[in-house]
C-alpha cells in the first residue's frame, strides 16, 4: 500500500531533481534512496530461515574453523 507524502525543499532541489530524475520518478527515486535507512529487516527470523539450511551451515563452520586456524598462526 502506497501513502502520499508532501515534503518541502529548496527551489534549486527542486529543479534538480526534475531535471537528473525526471518529472515523473522522483517518488521511486527517494523512496530508494530513503528505504535502507528506515526500513529494517527481521534479522531474527532471516538468520534462523538460513540455519536451517544445514549444507550452508556446515560450509560456513568449515570456512570459520579454517579462518581461526589462519588467525591462530599469525605474528603480531
Amino acid at each position: 500500500m502506497q501513502k502520499k507524502l508532501t515534503i518541502t525543499v529548496d527551489e534549486v532541489i527542486y529543479e534538480g531533481l526534475h531535471k537528473t530524475i525526471g518529472p515523473r520518478k522522483i517518488s521511486k527515486f527517494v523512496q530508494e534512496l530513503v528505504r535502507p535507512h528506515v526500513v529494517r529487516p527481521d534479522l531474527d527470523s532471516a538468520y534462523a530461515e538460513m540455519a536451517k539450511d544445514k549444507k550452508r551451515e556446515k560450509e560456513a563452520m568449515e570456512w570459520a574453523e579454517v579462518t581461526f586456524k589462519d588467525i591462530a598462526h599469525e605474528t603480531a
